[in-house]
Order: structure tokens, then C-alpha cells, then sequence
């Protein structure tokens, strides 16, 4: 019996001694104050994600507060965790995060959308409880990025915080917080995919240590490919593993079509014991853009239709759960969009997570943020400022470079070039980004004119055009980009903004436009502007990609138009996702022909004074008939773009039943208004 009990021991601890990291969500129970609230029990519980300004920012106080927030939490450290290694690891902070431990600093992380991390091993306490203190800062710092936005900057911890525990000898976290695992796709064909991974393994004990390094791509329960290599990493120091594989006839990451992806782990032993593992999206594809013919994906022509989409919603601000996040996915999906431009600023890493399953093209992009049409500059020419920019550029590549979704690093956002000139550090940007990143293309988003030389530095280029909104017409679009196209014929030209402010409680017979900056955005002529401009756009096969601001509307303090001060309505569906605006659907109808559907547009304007109207219905379906209070008006076939149109429809004194009916010969679909006439 003795022998058998030491058996059982020497199997513990031989368990314990390789076991695999572990990672504790450290999101609940923090105690927050104010760091000017400096009176005894002045705290408040709370929870993350969180976020001091969900109230006053969203008010419309465009003074909402911008200054330092403290949060504590109690952590005990479990004695048999000594030995190995522990971290702490933030998604996102904003702006400043100083973190303490036991009344230790431990230093501080400038940027606000980034995740960091930090080794507490020798900064704790074992079978005791431990202190951790945040000190968060969302002022403006001259030095960070970014400096001006025609958006909230929400303080606080607002995405999640992690202990992760691990043995000596890891897949390294400390690599701007990455993975630890590269997986650079070399030359990807239908035929024949090589790869190279590139992991990093850290070694934090006093003596170097001998290890294997084990990469399994799977197939689902099949593996595809096996690597192994055996190393010795020194002491306290970082060793970086090459291992590279091919893929014969594979399964390629295509789109909404099929996002497939494989999937990687790679895997870290001792002893031929596992010590470490993580597990990896692989997502193979290839693709380019054509100044003429536009984005090909695999081989063929892709048309980007795409949205762009801030990461903040009603009551929440900025703090938002996973199921927020899937709910804008399903949405966007829904629309039939498959691609988007994640502004202005890194993500959830969840969000690309989400992209990568449905199959959406991103372009995620450094809060390089210009003025835009306000005061106050986007750059200064600081050091630090420079080097701040060039440390957030390398967070969102390192973090999210095995993300099959992401196809283009945006560097910047309407940046002017008076006074201090950004060019020459754009292009210190774009050098870094294909440094560290050769396979992926930079782009941008420039507001100024097509000559300027701050649109000849990225690879590819896109502006944002209001035409109709923001002065003109929703027809000088084409005009422009025929004309922008005929002088710069080698330029891959995309739009990386069009939009117009639409409130659901404005509603008006004609369509008349309501002005930008004031309090009537009608409806009804969000949607005649993006009819207008998106035929614009699909009319020209060169345009690689267009993105709509905003697919959501999305909280900007300052902003006094619309329904309602603090809100920028451009959206086509409201800030708490409940409602989608009558251009939503003419988008659904373009872009998705599989979720079939018939829409009656100018639904909610209810209580009309004429009684002679047009009737506007957007559907995917080939045939839709039309009833007035039960009378058929007959049967119509789409336009080229999927809207229906009954001229001059005489309605009744009182309540009308409108009602469209899809034609097919499997399941009814219909649509019903109720209208009243004076």
C-alpha cells in the first residue's frame, strides 16, 4: 500500500508539474472610485467590461468626463501555483492603464484598443490574498493616438481581464501580447499551400531547458500536417521556432461562399510531457486588387460590399459582452454585406473571431484619426507621438495576424497635411506594417483631394465622399470617381465612408433633405441617398470596396443633430439594434438574394397628409403584387436594384391596409403598413 500511495503522489506531481497553461476570467468584483473620490469607502462594486461614461457621454455632456478611474480587486494566489509563471492579461484599457500589485508598479500601457500584458510571477504573494490595483486615464494626451475623433472615448477596463498561469517554460504572451504564434502564409494556390509558422517560446526559469515544439493542423478530426522541431531555450530568455508545411489541394478560406478554416495547435513539451499549448485559426486564401477590375479573393472577383461599424452601443457604451458582439455579426450578416472596416481603431479580438466564421472581409486599422471637418489636429510631430503610433501598429498586427478575415492594415483616417505634415510618417507606417506583415496589403481612408500625395503611400487607397449630405448631390459620386479614376488610372480606388444622418421618428411626404448639422434627418432621404450612391458604386468595377458609415448609429458627444443631442444617426440601424431604417433593406435586398423577403419602405410614416402617394417596396424576390385595403394594384418586376415602385396610388380618408405579397410558389411572404390620411 505504501508503494502504491508514493506511485499515486509521484503521478500528481508529475501532472501538475506539465500541465498546460490556464486561464481564470478575472471580470467580476472589482471595486471602482474616481481617483479625486479620495475619502475612505467611496468604492462601488462593479463588474467588467465597464465603462464611467455609458451615462454622461451618451447624454450628449459633451464634457463627459476624461480623467482617472481607479479599480481594485482582491486576488488570491493559490500556494501550489508557485513554480509557475503568472500574468495578467488586459484586452483593453482606455487610454492609460498603470498597474499595480501589492502597491508595486508594474508599469504602465499607453493606448486604448490594444491588449498588454504583464508577468506578476515575482510580484505576488503565494496562499495569500493579493492586491491589484488599475489606475485608468482617459484624458487626452498629446502623445497617444488618438488625438481627435468624431467619436466617444469611453474610459475604463472595458473588455476583458485574464490570469493566465502557465508553466516556466510557455508559448510566449509577451509579444505585444500576441499569441506567441505566427502562422505566415507563404504562397497560397488552389493547388498548394505553404506555410510557415513561427513560434515563440519563452523560457522565465534560471536554466535553459530542452523542449519540442509540436504543430498539428486539423481538418476538422483529421489531421492534415505535422511538424515537430527540438530546441533549448536559455535562460530567461526568448527563442523563436520555425516550422514550415504544405498543404496539397486545400480548403480555402472563401468568403461568405465558405469560410472554412483549419485548425492549428501548436503545442509545447517536456519530457515528452505537454507543458503549453495554443490553438490557432488557419484561414488559407489569396487574394489581390486590380486598379481596373477591382478585389479578387481565390481567384475570382469579389465585390466589396461593405459597412463600417464602431464597437459601442446604447446604455453600454463601449463595454459590451459577446452577445452584443454577435448580434451586430448576425445583423451584418443579415444586410448580405461580406465585408468591413473595423473604424477607427483595433477591436474585439471576438469580433474578428466572428468575421472569420462568416466569412467577412476586414480592414482593421490604428486610431490615426484626423479632425475630420472639426478643430484640433490628428498629428503632432512628437517623438513620442511617432512612436506611440508605430507601438499601436504593431498591437494590432501581432495580435491579430492569424485572422483569415483581415485582408488590409489601415494606417490612417482624414488626415490634413498643413502645419505638421503626416506624409513622411505615414510612410515610416507603411514600411513598419510590411515589415511585419509582408502579406497583407496598407490602406487608408483620405478625405482630401485625389492629387494629394497623402493618397500615393498605402498599396491601396479609399476616400470618404458624403455627396448629397455633406453638400452636392447623391449624383456627383460616379462624376468623381470617373474623374478620379481617368487621372490616376494606376490608383486601386475604394470608399471607405458614405452615409447620411436618418432619424426614425422624422418622417415627410416629399423628399426633401434635411441639413447635416441640424435637427430634421428624414428618413426617407437616408434611403434615396444611398440609392443613389450605391448605384453609383456598383456601376463601376473598379471601385475594389465600399464601406457605408455607420452600419449602426454610434455615440459622439458633441454632435448636436437629429432626434436628440450625443448620437451620430448616420446608421442604418438605431444605437440599440432594435430598429432597421428603411435603407437597411434596400441594402438586404441588393446583397442578400438567399434570406428571401418583400419590405414596404416609408413604413413609418404613418399619419400622412396626401392621399395620392408612390409606393416604394424593396424585395429579393423575382415578382411582387400590391394591395390598397385589400384592392390588388397590380404586379411589378424589380429595377436593377431590387425596388419595386407603384406611381400615384390613391388612398382613403381614415386607415388604409397596405400590403405587398411575394409571388413564388412556396411560402407566403408578405409585408403590411397600416396608413392613416387626414
Amino acid at each position: 500500500m505504501k508503494h502504491i500511495i508514493i506511485g499515486l503522489l509521484l503521478v500528481l506531481c508529475s501532472t501538475f508539474t506539465y500541465a498546460s497553461r490556464k486561464e481564470i476570467l478575472l471580470n467580476n468584483d472589482w471595486m471602482f472610485r474616481f481617483s479625486h473620490q479620495v475619502q475612505k469607502k467611496s468604492e462601488q462594486r462593479v463588474n467588467l467590461p465597464h465603462t464611467w461614461n455609458s451615462g454622461d457621454a451618451l447624454s450628449g455632456k459633451q464634457d463627459y468626463y476624461r480623467g482617472m478611474g481607479n479599480y481594485e480587486k482582491t486576488l488570491f494566489v493559490k500556494p501550489e501555483w508557485k513554480g509557475k509563471r503568472l500574468f495578467l492579461r488586459f484586452e483593453g484599457v482606455n487610454t492609460i492603464a498603470t498597474v499595480f500589485v501589492n502597491s508595486v508598479c508594474l508599469g504602465e500601457h499607453r493606448g486604448g484598443y490594444g491588449a498588454f500584458v504583464f508577468e506578476i510571477t515575482d510580484k505576488v504573494q503565494y496562499g495569500a490574498e493579493n492586491k491589484i490595483l488599475v489606475k485608468v486615464n482617459n484624458a487626452l494626451q498629446l502623445d497617444i493616438m488618438p488625438l481627435v475623433g468624431d467619436f466617444n472615448f469611453y474610459g475604463g477596463i472595458y473588455r476583458d481581464v485574464n490570469l493566465i498561469i502557465t508553466d516556466p517554460v510557455n508559448i510566449s504572451l509577451t509579444d505585444y501580447a500576441s499569441s506567441g504564434v505566427y502562422l505566415i502564409q507563404n504562397n497560397v494556390t488552389k493547388e498548394q499551400a505553404d506555410v510557415k509558422a513561427k513560434v515563440l517560446v519563452s523560457n522565465g526559469s534560471s536554466t535553459s531547458k530542452p523542449v519540442q515544439v509540436n504543430v498539428k493542423i486539423w481538418d476538422g478530426n483529421k489531421i492534415v500536417q505535422q511538424q515537430d522541431i527540438n530546441l533549448t531555450v536559455d535562460a530567461n530568455q526568448i527563442h523563436t521556432a520555425g516550422l514550415e508545411f504544405s498543404i496539397k489541394n486545400p480548403h480555402l478560406w472563401n468568403g461568405r461562399k465558405d469560410p472554412f478554416m483549419y485548425r492549428t495547435e501548436v503545442t509545447l513539451l517536456a519530457d515528452g510531457q505537454e507543458i503549453d499549448k495554443v490553438t490557432q485559426p488557419l484561414g488559407l486564401r489569396f487574394y489581390h486588387v486590380d486598379a481596373e477590375k477591382g478585389f479578387f479573393l481565390n481567384g475570382e472577383h469579389l465585390k466589396l460590399h461593405g459597412v463600417c461599424r464602431h464597437q459601442d452601443r446604447a446604455e453600454r457604451g463601449n463595454a459590451l459582452y459577446k452577445e452584443h458582439h454577435e448580434e451586430d455579426a448576425a445583423i451584418i450578416a443579415e444586410m448580405g454585406t461580406n465585408a468591413i472596416r473595423l473604424a477607427h481603431y483595433p477591436q474585439a479580438t471576438y469580433f474578428y473571431d466572428l468575421m472569420d466564421k462568416y466569412g467577412i472581409v476586414a480592414w482593421a486599422e490604428i486610431p490615426f484619426i484626423g479632425p475630420g471637418g472639426y478643430q484640433d489636429r490628428g498629428f503632432n510631430d512628437l517623438p513620442s507621438f511617432r512612436e506611440n503610433g508605430k507601438e499601436q501598429l504593431k498591437e494590432l498586427i501581432r495580435q491579430h495576424y492569424n485572422h483569415p478575415s483581415i485582408c488590409f492594415w489601415g494606417l490612417f483616417n482624414e488626415l490634413k497635411t498643413h502645419g505638421d505634415n503626416p506624409i513622411e510618417y505615414i510612410k515610416e507606417l507603411n514600411e513598419l506594417a510590411h515589415q511585419e506583415d509582408p502579406t497583407r496589403p496598407t490602406t487608408a481612408a483620405s478625405f482630401l483631394s485625389y492629387d494629394s500625395d497623402i493618397s500615393k503611400i498605402t498599396d491601396v487607397i479609399a476616400w470618404n465622399q458624403y455627396f448629397g449630405w455633406y453638400g452636392g448631390s447623391p449624383s456627383d459620386m460616379g462624376k468623381w470617381l470617373d474623374a478620379n479614376h481617368k487621372a490616376h488610372p494606376d490608383y486601386k480606388i475604394g470608399i471607405s465612408e458614405y452615409g447620411a444622418g436618418a432619424s426614425i421618428y422624422h418622417q415627410q411626404d416629399s423628399i426633401k433633405p434635411g441639413v447635416a448639422s441640424g435637427w430634421w434627418h428624414p428618413e426617407n432621404f437616408q434611403t434615396f441617398y444611398h440609392m443613389g450612391n450605391w448605384e453609383a458604386i456598383a456601376e463601376r468595377p473598379f471601385v475594389w470596396g465600399s464601406f457605408i458609415w455607420n452600419l449602426f448609429d454610434f455615440g459622439a458627444a458633441h454632435r448636436t443633430e437629429g432626434d436628440r443631442p450625443g448620437i451620430n444617426d448616420k446608421g442604418l440601424v438605431t444605437f440599440d439594434r432594435k430598429v432597421k431604417k428603411d435603407a437597411f433593406y434596400y441594402y438586404k435586398a441588393n446583397w442578400n438574394k438567399d434570406d428571401k423577403f418583400v419590405y414596404i419602405a416609408n413604413r413609418r410614416h404613418r399619419d400622412r397628409d396626401t392621399k395620392v402617394t408612390d409606393i416604394m417596396v424593396f424585395s429579393n424576390l423575382p415578382q411582387v403584387e400590391l394591395f390598397v385595403n385589400g384592392k390588388s394594384i397590380g404586379v411589378q418586376g424589380p429595377d436593377n436594384y431590387a425596388t419595386f415602385v407603384w406611381n400615384g396610388v390613391n388612398l382613403k380618408d381614415g386607415e388604409n391596409t397596405i400590403e405587398v405579397r411575394g409571388i413564388q410558389k412556396k411560402n407566403n411572404i408578405t409585408d403590411t403598413v397600416n396608413w392613416t390620411c387626414k
